[in-house]
């Protein structure tokens, strides 16, 4: 839906420079908005800047907002290729050649940290970036003489915090045109109701706070959830603990060829259904009646969205995990388009998903793009609730986009952005590592059986992907390159679309 207005440029705040924030400011500036980015961090890349603190006073993260956002541990590697990892027209190629990075297919966390370090110098975002900056409080500005027309406007607070997260002098208040909050939805703790948790004496922790496996040495220690996080630091810790349990909703579901390989390959690995209760003794007691006498619970049960410090009057809550009323998990139908959230769907494609979600909030901000009606976006809000709940998925997985239809993603991508659709050697080449993964995920990530048709396909890509980013990064080094958008631009013209890759999720 166009419009045949003039563009008009606003003054947007951008929470959060993680992947989502980061592609929101460049999609902002493209369209000519002023943007702020507030980070409460030193430095941006949102989750895939590690931080080896925890939340050492309360592990299991009951306590909202939690104080450290990180939750990476230390270990991690990407669970799908680069080749499908990458902004449409900035792809994520190797760099050998460049001090500390990882070249392989699979690379670990800090060449995901590099890569978006690379994006901002690429496209100039630095300056956009407010560092060691968090945001206390984002509400509705009053009605003044700067507002038009009756437009929404927003009322931000922060204040200047220090790199062990204190905070350090007054808060500071503007106001801006609109907000995009990209805060992420990986760091407070979602907690599963088990009988004795308040109680029991012993370790309990989140894979929130779980960073190394060097502190569980010789432990017995039961890990509640089998997704990503919770086969990674279970395979992790068989190398160190004396017993790893793995509690699950579904034995039998779980017990896939990956997993009964994990099973196989580690002697001191068992697989238990749910966890009934937690007892003073230490003892772990499960759904069938077995159990163990552990030192140790790691929870690895996912995350709960959370933005303490948004204040919609009521107007967007979260509940049962639900951000709502989004259209299309972007927009709040009463407060669009000054005010949109980027990176709320889970199970889709990243970083192509963000881009296309930030170009359509920059282009609606900007009038290039038009939404409907605010009735008309509560009905379709109203329908995809029945559709999901006339599936089976109760609200909380409102969000989980994949899990529904598949087909949702492209959809949105090509009902709202200009994104080219996909290479076929790149879908190939993602499926055909998806499927190692559920083989064998210990050894997936370093095997090379790919087709001729994707080893033909990563040579192109290399060869030109590759040249262009290298003239990206050495144009913005220049002097006076990396001070506007449309020089990286011009530098990086758009390639194909690339199949990006799911952010770790804990199921």
């Amino acid at each position: 839906m166009g419009s045949d207005r003039a563009p008009q440029h606003k003054k947007v705040c951008v929470v959060g420079a993680g992947m989502s924030g980061l592609a929101a400011a460049r999609e902002l500036r493209r369209e000519g908005h002023t943007v702020t980015v507030m980070e409460q961090r030193g430095d941006v890349g949102g989750q895939w800047l590690y931080d080896p603190r925890t939340d050492a006073d309360d592990p299991i993260g009951a306590a909202a907002p939690v104080k450290v956002h990180g939750s990476m541990y230390a270990s991690v590697r990407l669970i799908s290729p680069r080749e499908c990892m990458g902004f449409s027209d900035f792809q994520f190629v190797p760099r050998p050649g460049a001090a500390g990075r990882d070249a392989r297919r699979f690379p670990a966390r800090h060449e995901v940290y590099c890569y978006l370090r690379d994006f901002c110098a690429a496209f100039g975002l630095d300056d956009a970036v407010r560092l060691n900056t968090r945001v206390l409080r984002i509400a509705m500005a009053p009605q003044c003489e700067e507002a038009r027309g009756g437009e929404v406007r927003w009322m931000v607070r922060s204040v200047h915090v220090e790199p062990d997260g204190s905070e350090d002098g007054v808060a500071v208040e503007e106001v801006f045109d609109a907000v995009v909050v990209a805060n992420g939805h990986y760091s407070q703790p979602r907690l599963p109701k088990i009988q004795g948790m308040e109680e029991w004496s012993r370790r309990q922790l989140h894979s929130h706070s779980y960073r190394v496996p060097d502190p569980y040495r010789d432990e017995v220690v039961v890990i509640v959830g089998c997704g990503d996080s919770g086969l990674d630091i279970a395979v992790e810790l068989s190398g160190v603990a004396k017993e790893v349990h793995l509690s699950v909703k579904s034995v039998e579901a779980a017990t896939t060829p990956a997993v009964s390989k994990m099973l196989a390959n580690h002697a001191g690995m068992r697989l238990h259904p749910q966890v009934d209760r937690l007892c003073e003794d230490g003892q772990v007691v499960f759904a069938d009646g077995s159990s163990v006498v552990a030192d140790t619970v790691i929870y690895c049960t996912g995350y709960l969205y959370s933005f303490p410090f948004l204040d919609t009057g009521g107007v967007v809550t979260v509940d049962d995990n639900r951000v709502g009323p989004l259209l299309e998990h972007t927009f709040p139908p009463a407060l669009a388009p000054s005010l949109s959230f980027v990176g709320i769907p889970m199970r889709v494609f990243v970083p192509w998903f963000l881009e296309a979600q930030a170009r359509w909030v920059a282009q609606v901000l900007s009038g290039t793009a038009a939404l409907p009606p605010e009735q008309e976006m509560m009905r379709a809000v109203q329908e995809d609730y029945r559709a999901r709940e006339t599936a089976g998925f109760p609200a909380r997985y409102s969000h989980d986009i994949g899990l529904l239809k598949t087909s949702e993603i492209s959809g949105f991508v090509k009902r709202y952005t200009d994104l080219p659709d996909m290479e076929d050697w790149k879908m190939e080449l993602f499926l055909k590592a998806f499927g190692n993964m559920n083989h064998d995920r210990e050894t997936f990530q370093d095997r090379d059986d790919y087709s001729d048709n994707v080893r033909e396909g990563v040579q192109r890509w290399l060869s030109v992907a590759g040249a262009q980013y290298q003239d990206a990064i050495a144009a913005a080094a220049a002097p006076g390159g990396g001070d506007a958008d449309a020089d990286a631009a011009q530098v990086v013209p758009p390639l194909h679309k690339p199949m990006p890759v799911p952010l770790k999720s804990e199921l």
